[in-house]
């Protein structure tokens, strides 16, 4: 399985958020900004605070990507 956060670094573009200010409001670990960067899989527990800080829905942040294609 694999993601894809793409659509998480357009939308702070759009809103002109910093990585670093989303991991503060979001309260999220340094090391999980670096799975997000290395389109790693996160909880969803951490998808939930960011949705909630961005005002957005999974569907916003995080794309699926299926590999067989």
């Amino acid at each position: 399985m694999a993601v894809s956060y793409d659509r998480l670094w357009k939308l702070l573009i759009d809103k002109k958020m910093s990585k670093v200010e989303l991991r503060k409001k979001a309260d999220i670990a340094p090391n999980t900004l670096t799975k997000l960067n290395r389109d790693e899989e996160v909880s969803m527990t951490i998808l939930c605070k960011i949705c909630h800080v961005l005002g957005t829905d999974f569907g916003d942040i995080v794309e699926y990507i299926d590999e067989d294609k």
